[in-house]
């Protein structure tokens, strides 16, 4: 039914595209020129009117330059009759609209975790396995279609943790890299950088040599074989990876067990301390501009950092938010040139080429929530907020999507003016004396929503977290589509 939903919407965006390329005014002359790529970020092309488009008659060429259908498309991508560019111009419209329309069709289906503790982390692996990271510091991959878990064994420092009864924190972070080649995220030792092999996670490296002495909050990849990682203890550390190295070591070791590298920091950098409360300038979270080559650090203190980012982290600018409380994740828009900030009452984009920031920042206090995880595709920004909802914001219209004023997924009714929000189901909850003795027994508690990610290909969206009162045991995972 899922597929049946989306594979409906997708026809209904097609033909909102076909509308929207049409216009109003049937009377009016063609412009002289297509744009292609309209309405997107991406450079403009122009199509000039006098190019070649495959050897057509006079009229067959006029009739397929004006007209842009669904079923024209189709029918001129199946004889090849269409340039490059027009098929990119369209596709480009269809699939702008499709990100568009995806979120107000979307279903929810709940996933039982049995008795988890709170998925902090998620990414999608392939377009079935989701790979999550929870605060009872279990890393798994989950097959979204059977449900069924793999649990990934953590890998452990060179010297033992003191007390492997005492509480763990969890693991914050799960960072691809650019090809997918290698997964970076904690260890069992949550301030170490666990790094592991795709597809067969098997264990590469471990950063637990001199680097962190607290937990890591967030990790950004800079490359392939670079990445960074941001501490709870307010600093940076800069990790070179060597996957022919350890390849050489597990030769050798001829395969009788599981061997990784112990690594160190190729470079340690600290944030600045703007006042003398030690605890707030933890570094919460990280953002790549692989365009600019520079790394975007939001730290807890309410203060946005920007480095150049290449052999070692050279700091550019620091300066305070307006509004930076509790700030908790952080998001680069390659699109718009955007560093997206989310805290506990506002989104705030920056704009660095024209000053710190040229787009109204959006208040969540009459939501009366926070912002718990944040991701920007094309241009729109996904909120995961801590009240168990997801908000969707347009940055091109710069506003929320909005309800529409009919249900049904053919209609092009106008929207209603209340937000567009999907709210997640109850999740699973220990009932244990804690919930009892300092929670009231109260039955319902909304998921704050810490981790969400896409698969745009096939239209699926993974949504996880748990209860927002850290003494409260449980979690939320559900995939919408």
């Amino acid at each position: 039914m899922a597929s049946r939903s989306a594979t409906h919407s997708l026809a209904t965006a097609c033909q909102t595209a076909t509308t929207d390329s049409r216009g109003t005014d049937s009377k009016k002359p063609e412009a002289p020129a297509l744009k292609v790529g309209e309405g997107s970020s991406s450079s403009q092309v122009l199509v000039k009117p006098g190019h070649r488009e495959g050897l057509l008659q006079p009229n067959k060429q006029k009739q397929l330059a004006t007209s842009r259908s669904l079923v024209h498309y189709l029918r001129g991508r199946a004889v090849s009759t269409w340039s490059s560019a027009r098929l990119l111009g369209f596709e480009g419209k269809l699939h702008s609209s499709t990100v568009l329309r995806l979120p107000e069709i979307l279903t929810e289906r709940q996933l039982a975790l049995g008795t988890l503790n709170k998925i902090f982390a998620s990414q999608w692996l392939n377009s079935r396995q989701v790979v999550c990271g929870t605060k009872c510091n279990t890393l798994f991959v989950l097959d979204v279609q059977s449900g069924q878990i793999n649990r990934i064994p953590l890998i452990r420092d060179r010297v033992p943790i003191l007390s492997r009864d005492q509480p763990t924190t969890g693991i914050h972070a799960i960072e691809l890299n650019p090809s997918k080649t290698l997964l970076a995220t904690g260890g069992e030792n949550p301030n170490s950088l666990a790094v592991y092999q795709l597809p067969t996670l098997d264990p590469l490296c471990l950063g637990d040599r001199h680097a962190h002495k607290d937990w890591i909050f967030s990790i950004a990849w800079l490359s392939d074989t670079v990445a960074v990682s941001g501490s709870r203890d307010g600093t940076m550390a800069l990790w070179q990876v060597d996957p022919d190295r350890n390849a050489s070591i597990a030769l050798q070791n001829d395969g009788k067990f599981p061997v990784y590298t112990h690594i160190y920091p190729k470079h340690i950098e600290a944030i600045p301390k703007a006042n003398s409360n030690i605890g707030n300038h933890r570094v919460r979270a990280l953002a790549f501009s692989g365009m600019n080559q520079e790394l975007g650090a939001a730290s807890v203190d309410g203060y946005f950092h920007l480095w150049k980012a290449g052999n070692t982290l050279s700091r550019l600018l620091s300066f305070r938010l307006p509004y930076g409380q509790e700030s908790m994740c952080l998001t680069y828009c390659n699109d718009f040139s955007l560093y997206v900030v989310g805290s506990y009452s506002h989104v705030t984009f920056l704009d660095l080429r024209r000053g710190h920031q040229n787009i109204q920042p959006l208040s969540l206090y009459e939501c009366g929530t926070g912002v718990r995880s944040l991701s920007v595709y094309q241009h729109i920004v996904t909120v995961g907020t801590a009240h168990g909802s997801l908000l969707f914001y347009d940055i091109r219209a710069q506003k929320f999507l909005e309800e529409r004023a009919s249900a049904s997924l053919d209609s092009f009714l106008g929207p209603t003016g209340r937000k567009l929000k999907l709210t997640c189901g109850r999740g699973w909850l220990n009932r244990d004396e804690l919930w009892v003795n300092y929670f009231g027994g109260v039955e319902e508690f909304p998921n704050a929503l810490y981790t969400h990610c896409y698969n745009w290909p096939e239209m699926k969206l993974f949504v996880a977290g748990g209860p927002l009162p850290s003494g409260l045991h449980g979690h939320y995972a559900g995939l919408w589509s």
